[in-house]
């Protein structure tokens, strides 16, 4: 996948000669590539293929309600960067990213057709999702984009949805299920576990005090959605590497030691190396159980003992291998 920041008109020599004219395209902020946007992003790509087009993605660079609203803060499902990541497993050939600023926000739908998708990005078809509005105001319906297009050569087709267990997906049924720590029911949404950036960073060193060293995280995202508060079995993806280990996270103000931060601390199994500053992709797999006070240090050790290997039977349940 080829992705362009957008500044200035895309340069019509970065295309394959016989695409040149040729552009399928969709518009978004995409958030988390969840499975209705693979869906959508899906017929894209059929409708390229048919057409001998390149399939492309057009996305913003920050959450538009984030320029309209200066207060509003988004709880996120993916940092840009994890968007592009994920957008990049879809096939897609194209991915566009626009800063989404004042100007952009002023601009009408038919404005941002002709100046954005048609001048800029060389849009010859645009697919719309079933209930994507875009455009100062969004008041204009599937409708009045075509009929936008057929004064400035763009063709405008609407896509059809996709639906779990009679829903709609949608960014937001996945922020809920996240918000009730339904990892599982996340990623049934989105296709793939839920996952969190971020860096290790210094600790106060409790858990390896108590024989379980933690990685304490944090996101590269500040605006990311934090699952609810618990224990959650994990796959952990080491530095500047593929491989993803088991582990066990805890997210939470840690109440057994007087503590009010909250913070993301992850235990890999059968793994001690030291990764302060490293970064860290750990996914979401299954909720052990809620955040608990403890009486005593020593309790709390035998239930992470416990936590682990409940985490173990779960990993082993689902036919998980374990990394090496």
């Amino acid at each position: 996948m080829k992705t362009i920041y957008l500044s200035s008109p895309i340069s019509t020599d970065t295309l394959p000669p016989s695409t040149q004219s040729k552009i399928v395209a969709t518009i978004g902020f995409f958030d988390g590539v969840h499975r209705g946007h693979q869906h959508l992003i899906s017929q894209v790509r059929r409708e390229a293929v048919r057409e001998g087009a390149l399939a492309m993605v057009v996305t913003f660079d920050r959450h538009p309600r984030q320029v309209l609203d200066t207060d509003y803060r988004p709880q996120l499902l993916t940092s840009l960067d994890d968007k592009l990541f994920l957008l990049s497993k879809t096939g897609i050939d194209i991915a566009v990213v626009v800063p989404f600023d004042k100007h952009t926000a002023a601009m009408t739908a038919q404005q941002f057709m002709l100046h954005t998708l048609k001048e800029q990005c060389h849009v010859s078809h645009l697919i719309v999702g079933y209930d994507n509005r875009f455009g100062n105001g969004r008041t204009d319906t599937p409708a009045d984009y075509a009929s936008y297009g057929r004064l400035m050569g763009i063709e405008v087709s609407t896509a059809n949805a996709i639906e779990l267990n009679g829903k709609h997906i949608s960014s937001s049924v996945v922020r809920h299920y996240l918000q009730q720590g339904e990892v599982e029911m996340a990623q049934q949404c989105l296709g793939h576990p839920y996952f969190i950036t971020g860096t290790v960073t210094e600790g106060d060193r409790e858990g390896r005090k108590l024989g379980f060293p933690t990685a304490n995280i944090v996101p590269h995202e500040a605006q990311q959605l934090i699952p609810a508060n618990g224990v959650y079995s994990v796959k952990v993806r080491l530095p500047h590497s593929v491989e993803m280990k088991r582990g066990i996270m805890n997210i939470g103000t840690r109440p057994t030691f007087g503590t009010h931060q909250r913070t993301l601390e992850a235990h890999i199994l059968q793994f001690d190396d030291d990764l302060y500053g490293q970064e860290l992709r750990v996914a979401f797999v299954h909720r052990i159980r809620e955040e608990q006070t403890f009486d005593s240090p020593e309790h709390l050790m035998q239930q992470i003992q416990e936590d682990k290997e409940l985490a173990t039977q779960q990993f082993d349940k689902d036919n998980d291998p374990e990394a090496e």
